[in-house]
């Protein structure tokens, strides 16, 4: 049996500092030269047995101290990591085990102003949004976050963007795709751009959904991603090429205060336009004004995700030719909400969890079932919903999918237009929920 490699640089370095020696002193009582010694303690060779029994027999070192540390940390750091704030650079599982066995201390403290940032941040939103509703202008709300930022100026406007619209429809004109719009796409990046689209197993891109080599000119995609999901990466890559003077445009006029908060939201436009050109919207509104907005027809006729066809609702707002105004949030099973659409006069808490009573949440003790309900918010404002569990990227057997919940809905005036108003109770019953529980004005 092959002998198992421990790497430990970072404890053996704290040993050795501890007992003052300097790295030629404990290459010598360990047989070694001080270079590997070096190399060790950098990670960049591992502990053998041999090497775990002369660190006990001539320093004392116990093989408990050799085992890792900080394995509360690395969860913790991946959660700090995980923040939008920090958006691209959440580090590799190896990268986190090193920073938090080299630095635990430090390591520590970061996750401690990590929790504290957060709950200011809750706090001043709390502060925020009561003195919003009292009418009276507070400059608190200066202290976001760019992806905050980016939501927030989404949500004040219509999600409709007609130069995005324009551009679409005549890149879908000039690809004339037919029933393939993944090769149509394809094709037209290699014979244009010369970019090549590589679908890479899981195990070389654990960890990105696509990624492109500039230097190589190939656009990578993960094999993880439904074949949906794998369409709307490679349309995104198109229409941020074909249209980026229309993004450009966009970001410019949305007057976002930061460089990240720009790039964030040419991502969102991004996603925007290839929704727009895999549903062209007057194809798409017909159809689903036939359908009576039945989203499992619409996925159906324009082979998309249940995901993809809900978001592409929200978006059809064109002056004179307007559909139902849909809103969507999409939400995980621990409550955190991290993608809302055409949310406008929907109330939401900007930080933590919603209200427990929204069917998104119970929508997790179902999966792949719509549950619709009627839902009145404190002001007496009534909604039509309707809410479904979403399969994140397939992975290996051994690997937990990542399931969330999408939440669509509407103002339950437009109840007669909508297919779903079918499960509606006759009685015309409302279940009574709020933004957040610590902003509810209800009883219980």
């Amino acid at each position: 049996m092959a002998e198992q490699k421990i790497f430990a640089g970072p404890r053996i370095r704290r040993i050795r500092n501890a007992k003052g020696l300097t790295q030629t002193a404990m290459a010598e009582g360990l047989g070694i030269s001080p270079s590997y010694l070096n190399l060790i303690e950098r990670n960049q060779r591992p502990l053998t047995v041999q090497l775990i029994l002369k660190l006990a027999s001539v320093y004392h070192v116990e093989p408990e101290e050799l085992q890792a540390e900080g394995t509360g940390s690395i969860a913790a750091l991946r959660e700090v990591f995980a923040d939008p704030l920090l958006a691209g650079e959440l580090p590799g599982d190896q990268e986190l085990v090193e920073i938090a066995d080299a630095a635990p201390n430090a390591s520590a403290a970061v996750i401690k102003l990590y929790r504290a940032y957060r709950e200011q941040a809750e706090r001043l939103s709390d502060l925020t949004e009561l003195l919003a509703r009292e009418g009276r202008a507070t400059t608190l709300s200066s202290a976001r976050l760019p992806i905050d930022e980016v939501r927030e100026t989404f949500e004040r406007r219509a999600n409709f963007f007609p130069a995005l619209e324009e551009e679409t429809e005549a890149f879908i004109q000039l690809l004339q795709p037919g029933d393939d719009l993944y090769g149509a796409l394809k094709a037209w990046l290699k014979r244009e751009h010369g970019i090549v689209v590589r679908v890479l197993p899981v195990a070389t891109m654990p960890n990105w959904r696509r990624r492109y080599d500039r230097h190589s000119q190939r656009l990578f995609i993960s094999e993880r991603l439904s074949p949906f999901d794998q369409l709307r990466e490679v349309a995104m890559e198109a229409c941020l090429i074909r249209c980026q003077v229309a993004v450009a445009a966009e970001v410019k006029a949305l007057k976002l205060s930061s460089d990240e908060a720009r790039r964030l939201a040419r991502f969102e436009l991004g996603r925007y336009a290839a929704h727009a050109l895999m549903m062209p919207y007057s194809a798409f509104l017909a159809a689903a004004q036939r359908a009576r907005y039945d989203i499992d027809v619409l996925r159906s006729r324009f082979g998309v995700s249940f995901e993809q066809a809900a978001n592409r609702l929200t978006m059809m707002q064109k002056p004179g030719a307007a559909g139902v105004p849909f809103f969507m949030l999409e939400a995980d099973n621990a409550g955190n909400r991290f993608r809302r659409a055409g949310s406008q006069g929907f109330p939401h808490a900007r930080f933590g969890g919603g209200c427990p009573k929204l069917p998104v949440h119970a929508a997790f003790a179902q999966p792949g079932q719509i549950l619709v309900e009627a839902v009145e918010m404190p002001d007496g404002a009534a909604f039509l919903t309707l809410a479904r569990t979403l399969e994140g990227p397939q992975g290996a057997f051994s690997e937990r999918p990542r399931r969330t919940a999408v939440l669509i809905g509407c103002d339950i005036g437009f109840k007669d237009e909508i297919v779903y108003s079918a499960a509606l109770p006759a009685d015309g019953r409302a279940t009574p929920v709020g933004p957040a529980c610590r902003l509810c004005e209800r009883a219980g």
